[in-house]
């Protein structure tokens, strides 16, 4: 290695010496852009290497295929999430599957085992399921295949209990998200009804997003005495379930000036039993949910409901398609990008016309900027374009009790004591031009 020059670099400045160099090397896929980009990232030196005969490294391709193992395509959350994956992806040059797992987490399991053995470079969860990600873990950790989940998972298991293959878990900050959009209701049915009782469509018993937003909610009545939660049913995440829930709460509890559904998939249910029963959303009973779906943000611009918290379905998307191209194209996160949230936004007629605009009416107008989320295609001017810092695992599992013999991970806890947390919050805030609440990065002046 003793004859390797930083001065070869300099001729990646020269349009035909980059041309023969793609040539020689086993670049099949990668454009003129993304090599300079992977140059400038530090991958260069590889590839350099490579080329002038020094010991040979693989020069990632970035034509490999991502899968995304849905819990579940019967909500339009996932629906739009698939769709944003199949763009961002094709935008990062993967090939694409998304698979619907039908709420079953063997199903899931023997869908990763499928992708593995026909060549997937990586795998995305959203799980039906959290324990399954011990399974899902190992599979990745002996095929070498990279692995992502968002939403539910097993707690006090994280991607340091797995292996380096484990990247990502990534989840929206969840509790207080639900107070928030809990606040709104409270608020209004206080002032409107002078208070009045509550109800609660939730997702899934046992959940941890159920459990979390549930908390969220729970908190947001300590502020207004005058209102109370009196009854609850699980909605199971989508429309169907959530009427038939909701039809049986109003049999139970007739006297109602509001619901807290647990996303928008669930709201719609809600607001179907309330037609049907007679009762106008909107006007005698007050509706919020939770995700930023397309029909919650029109409900929202109708007056059917009165807000969300809009985590957008499609920012999953662009989080873990950039966070896997770059980890198969030599980038390897700190500690504190392991475990990742974002932030919410809360959506009410105030602001809602602006949502729509970016993430719902959008035409072929992509809401983000899905290579820019990448530090190896843009690593001066990544951006996260959302609020993202690391997740506090005491704080997200919170009442949960620690499995016997657990420690927090020394990575996890290294990081937090030597100062690389509040680098991270530091940095990705810095990074955080393109805003989630503002225009499209892609929409013309």
């Amino acid at each position: 290695m003793s004859s390797f020059s930083p001065k070869w670099f300099q001729t990646l400045e020269d349009r035909k010496t980059v041309g023969d160099l793609m040539e020689r090397l086993d670049t099949h896929g990668v454009s003129r852009r993304d090599f300079l980009a992977m140059a400038s990232a530090g991958a260069a030196a590889s590839v350099w290497a490579s080329a002038v005969g020094l010991p040979s490294v693989a020069v990632a391709s970035p034509d490999g295929k991502l899968a995304f193992l849905s819990a579940f395509l019967v909500n339009e959350y996932n629906v739009i999430l698939n769709k944003a994956f199949e763009k961002a992806t094709g935008e990062l040059g993967f090939s694409y599957v998304g698979l619907d797992g039908q709420f079953d987490s063997q199903k899931q399991l023997n869908q990763l085992e499928q992708q593995v053995a026909g060549g997937a470079q990586s795998v995305i969860f959203n799980l039906a399921d959290g324990s399954a990600i011990k399974g899902a873990s190992r599979i990745a950790k002996d095929a070498g295949v990279y692995i992502g989940n968002v939403w539910d998972t097993l707690p006090w298991f994280t991607p340091f209990e797995a292996s380096d293959y484990y990247t990502l878990y990534a989840v929206p900050e969840e509790f207080d998200a639900h107070k928030a959009v809990t606040t709104e209701l409270l608020k209004a049915v206080t002032e409107k009804f002078g208070g009045g009782n509550i109800l609660a469509v939730t997702g899934t018993n046992g959940n941890l997003t159920d459990r979390q937003r549930s908390a969220g909610r729970d908190a947001a009545f300590k502020d207004f005495p005058k209102t109370k939660l009196v009854d609850q049913l699980p909605g199971k995440w989508n429309r169907e379930d959530s009427l038939k829930a909701t039809e049986d709460l109003l049999t139970r509890n007739p006297d109602i000036v509001g619901v807290v559904a647990q996303n928008d998939d669930v709201a719609q249910g809600v607001i179907a039993a309330l037609n049907a029963a007679g009762l106008k959303p909107g006007e005698d009973v007050l509706v919020v949910a939770a995700d930023g779906t397309s029909l919650g943000a029109k409900s929202i611009a109708a007056g059917h409901q009165l807000a969300t918290s809009a985590n957008s379905p499609a920012y999953a998307a662009a989080l873990f398609a950039g966070r896997i191209y770059d980890v198969t194209h030599g980038w390897t996160p700190r500690a504190s990008e392991r475990l990742l949230n974002w932030r919410s936004l809360t959506i009410t007629k105030d602001n809602v016309d602006g949502y729509i605009d970016r993430f719902v009416d959008n035409g072929d107008v992509e809401p983000f900027d899905y290579r820019r989320v990448s530090k190896v295609l843009h690593p001066e001017d990544w951006d996260p374009q959302a609020e993202i810092f690391p997740l506090d695992v005491d704080k997200a599992w919170e009442g949960i009790e620690k499995p016997a013999g657990w420690e927090y991970p020394k990575a996890y806890v290294e990081a937090k004591a030597k100062g690389e947390w509040d680098t991270v919050i530091a940095e990705y805030q810095d990074h955080y031009k393109i805003k989630f609440d503002g225009p499209s990065p892609n929409k013309k002046a």
